[in-house]
């Protein structure tokens, strides 16, 4: 559905909505006189702003706003274009218009008068609303989707604006001011209650623009979230310098794009930019709100970038010939799950995956151990995490490679995008292959604050949607800038999947997302409900994609209550709970654990390829135990209970 069907605030409810970015700093870039009113080359150069608009759109902005911030009386005046008030602001929607079509909204901008405002007289603020009817109803007679009042430092003329368009309209208005370093309350009122003011005056949505670049904007922001509106941001990029009698604007695309994520995730609805970005800077945002939302923003190729599919991306190799994973997952897909589906007969047409970790350290015994424990019971591969929980650990790749060579088993590694940027990746992928790493899973990966070291630098260049397209393209033989690799790689593609997510919607959009960015197969997270898990599979088997289940052995009933009411997306059902709570001790709370998770794999053993046992606090017989279910027995010299 075209996005202008949505009502604009529905739209915001859903988030994340992406802004367009700056148009007076993007004119005066391209060559139009700065002793001119930016706002009149709506008139006299149409083609330059509807160009501007156009790369906002492609960038990904879902929110275009007229090129009429300065379209006042009173701003116009100083350029005697006043007489044209009317016909700068209708044209200016109009080609706000043009550019978005049915891609994005349309916001009338109305900006300050550009007079110290103190306190107002009655006749003073009559004046103002006067101002600023007059441009709003030149705004409305064209047809906006809503209003944006803008970089407003005086409440006094914000609240006059507000009464102004609010005697005309009733449609959504977001009405946004701008603090400084020296100017960190406006008229005595800090954000949150500047949030206040703006919301019992009639705004839809609260904010903060220009200012002096995104770090300064962030801490503005977070006041005025939880205030009882939804809240945007459009920062600078950065704060000016003047070099060469040019004024710059320093604030790269890059580093604007890792605050979006922050504005984003710390609970901002709309995020843009305002003097000194352009489309790039916008381009980083959405990749923040797709990031975010689930694959919402779309985004177009860079002008001038050449898709990965128009410079010959090579054939890539069939999932069966990859790796021994890959051949047995695509031959149980297809023999045991192709036709009338059946239960597995035993550990050929059943596969596993069982997670183990390094311990803090350097020692690897305990998991060599368990690894070669593992590999005598029949498991198919070990899965080694990528710092999980944002915890600091041997890097998985040392600990696979060591497996590999000494146990010897295949491994599956995860990459997460948290720790290295988008060059990091590419060369760690390239070593990786190198080295004989064959089968990866691919995750956006923990925040830092969940793990020891809580203010490490959250990176994110990529989420786990972005870094399949890389690994999908180098597995085409195409690098992530475009280039064609002299040989391409070949790595079996892994994605999770969260059943019990809160945003269930959300999380089937981003698996078929996943898919159409290369995932070969899924490894869910685990649940313990078996409506919950049988809703996935059914909605998710016209996907066509192979599915391992996520099976974690629960270890103790207080073990259960932490996973329940701690640990994001885990819902353990109340009766499961009490099973738990009923075990006498240490031993019967395994056991019982053990139980459950077998009783759910029971359930959906039929209807899935094979089973992803995730055991905790290193007890790795727990995963055996399960796969009892379907045929796997601990080899003879590991029946006693001192192997790992």
């Amino acid at each position: 559905m075209p996005l202008k069907d949505t009502p604009f605030l529905d739209s915001v409810a859903r988030g994340p909505i992406v802004f367009d970015g700056a148009m007076g700093t993007q004119l005066y870039e391209r060559g139009y006189f700065i002793s001119r009113s930016f706002d009149e080359a709506n008139l006299t150069r149409p083609d330059l702003v509807l160009g501007i608009h156009r790369d906002y759109v492609a960038a990904g902005a879902q929110i275009i706003e007229s090129n009429t911030f300065g379209a006042n009386r009173e701003l116009l005046r100083r350029y005697g274009a006043e007489d044209r008030l009317k016909e700068i602001n209708r044209a200016g929607v109009r080609l706000a218009r043009q550019a978005a079509g049915e891609r994005a909204y349309v916001a009338g901008s109305i900006g300050p008068t550009g007079h110290m405002v103190g306190a107002l007289s009655d006749e003073a603020r009559a004046r103002l609303e006067s101002v600023f009817s007059e441009q709003a109803e030149a705004l409305l007679e064209e047809g906006v989707d809503l209003l944006v009042l803008e970089t407003f430092i005086s409440a006094g003329e914000i609240e006059a604006a507000l009464k102004a368009v609010r005697a005309l309209y009733h449609g959504p208005v977001v009405a946004q001011m701008s603090f400084s370093e020296e100017r960190q309350a406006i008229d005595g009122f800090p954000p949150a209650l500047i949030a206040d003011f703006l919301r019992e005056r009639g705004a839809d949505v609260v904010g903060v623009n220009c200012a002096e670049g995104p770090a300064l904007v962030f801490e503005a922001a977070r006041e005025m979230i939880g205030r009882g509106r939804p809240v945007s941001v459009q920062p600078n990029a950065g704060r000016p310098r003047r070099l060469d009698e040019r004024t710059l604007y320093m604030t790269t695309p890059e580093y604007f794009g890792v605050y979006a994520r922050r504005f984003f995730q710390s609970g901002a609805q709309l995020v843009g930019g305002c003097c000194g970005t352009g489309p790039e800077h916008i381009r980083r945002v959405a990749a923040a709100a797709a990031m975010v939302g689930g694959g919402r923003v779309k985004v177009e190729a860079a002008t001038g970038a050449v898709p990965a599919a128009e410079i010959g991306r090579r054939p890539g190799t069939l999932t069966e010939k990859k790796s021994a994973l890959g051949e047995k997952i695509a031959r149980v897909f297809r023999d045991r799950l192709g036709g009338p589906r059946r239960d597995p007969k035993g550990p050929d047409d059943f596969v596993v995956s069982v997670e183990v970790n390094p311990e803090p350290g350097l020692d690897l015994t305990k998991a060599l151990g368990a690894a070669s424990m593992l590999k005598r019971a029949g498991s198919d591969v070990v899965n080694i995490a990528d710092g999980p929980r944002a915890a600091a650990r041997m890097s998985n790749l040392a600990l696979g490679l060591r497996m590999q060579s000494m146990v010897p088993i295949d491994v599956i590694l995860h990459v997460c995008c948290r720790d290295r940027n988008l060059l990091g990746l590419h060369s760690d992928l390239l070593g990786a292959w190198v080295l004989g790493i064959r089968n990866l899973v691919i995750i956006t990966g923990d925040p830092p604050k969940m793990g020891d070291y809580p203010a490490a630098t959250a990176v994110f260049d990529l989420d786990s949607i972005g870094l399949l397209r890389l690994v999908d393209s180098l597995n085409h033989g195409v690098d992530p800038s475009g280039k064609p690799m002299p040989e391409p790689t070949g790595f079996l593609l892994a994605c999770g999947a969260e059943p019990a997510a809160h945003d269930y919607d959300r999380e089937l959009r981003r698996l078929e997302e996943k898919k159409r960015a290369g995932a070969e197969f899924v490894m869910t997270q685990p649940v313990y409900d078996p409506a919950v898990l049988r809703r996935f599979l059914d909605d998710t088997r016209a996907l066509g994609l192979p599915i391992l289940v996520g099976i974690c052995p629960l270890a103790s009933s207080r073990n259960a209550e932490f996973l329940h009411n701690e640990v994001p997306g885990m819902q353990i059902p109340q009766a499961i709970r009490d099973r738990m709570a009923a075990a006498q001790d240490p031993n019967a709370g395994r056991r019982e654990g053990v139980l459950i998770a077998r009783e759910m794999l029971d359930e959906v053993k039929a209807d899935v390829v094979g089973a992803y046992l995730m055991p905790q606090f290193g007890r790795y017989r727990s995963a055996v135990e399960v796969l009892e279910a379907v045929g796997y027995r601990f080899a003879p010299e590991d029946t006693k209970d001192a192997t790992p």
